[in-house]
């Protein structure tokens, strides 16, 4: 894998740094001679979902190029997109309930498409979700993901964002598709008052969707995108 950093070193040229720690980088890069601009991943984790989403293409995912292994490292290339991400837009007010359907609708279609391939994407906050320049909703940075195994009981690495972590993400059992519900609940919430739902709860018309989807008990939530859209 050596060989894949030497050719992104020859080749490309560093644009911007998003991210630069011992466990994660993050770097948009610009090819020298092309001028096309990609993604360069680095962390330490699992390659499984990216190896999958490597053979996926659908408007609300990204598009990836390459996944590979270097020595602890994970390397993936993937698509640059351009836009912004759902935190990006709450710095400046916070969204309706129309504009929340609409990119929630939108969310549900790319979990649908991912849990279908038992992909857990046990990361979803404002800042892994963009719109970009066109009006297109993408889920991004499935470095925390993992694929959901038949018979195991717990998740083998526990990780996600402090408040929009479901509680079996905490090694009480598998995560599964109502963890990503649970994430999307307090997304909701968050998009429609600023506020995690322990803090402030929405009490417009989509309060008892968000109820739903964040209750403790994964067998209380929505039993799957399909049905949370559907409810929207």
């Amino acid at each position: 894998m050596i060989f894949l950093e030497d050719i992104l070193k020859e080749q490309y040229s560093i644009v911007k740094v998003f991210k630069n720690t011992e466990e994660k980088s993050i770097v948009l890069l610009r090819h020298k001679v092309h001028k096309k601009d990609i993604i360069c991943r680095k962390f330490k984790g699992d390659a499984e979902a990216y190896k999958i989403l490597n053979g996926i293409i659908f408007p609300n995912l990204p598009k990836v190029y390459e996944v590979a292994k270097a020595e602890e490292n994970i390397i993936v290339l993937e698509e640059f997109i351009k836009g912004i991400t759902v935190a990006d837009i709450l710095l400046n007010g916070l969204f309706n309930e129309r504009g929340v359907k609409r990119v929630i609708s939108d969310l549900c279609d790319a979990l649908t498409v991912i849990h279908s391939y038992g992909i857990v994407h046990r990361d979803i906050k404002p800042e892994n979700v963009m719109i970009t320049d066109e009006g297109t909703v993408k889920l991004i940075d499935f470095d925390a993901a993992r694929l959901f195994k038949n018979g195991q009981s717990k998740d083998t690495k526990i990780i996600g964002t402090a408040g929009y972590a479901a509680p079996e993400q905490f090694g009480l059992a598998q995560s599964d598709e109502r963890t990503d519900i649970f994430a999307v609940g307090v997304l909701m919430n968050v998009m429609l008052t600023g506020e995690h739902p322990s803090k402030k709860v929405y009490q417009g018309k989509l309060a008892k969707i968000i109820e739903k989807c964040v209750q403790l008990d994964p067998q209380k939530r929505y039993r799957n995108a399909e049905e949370l859209k559907k409810a929207l």
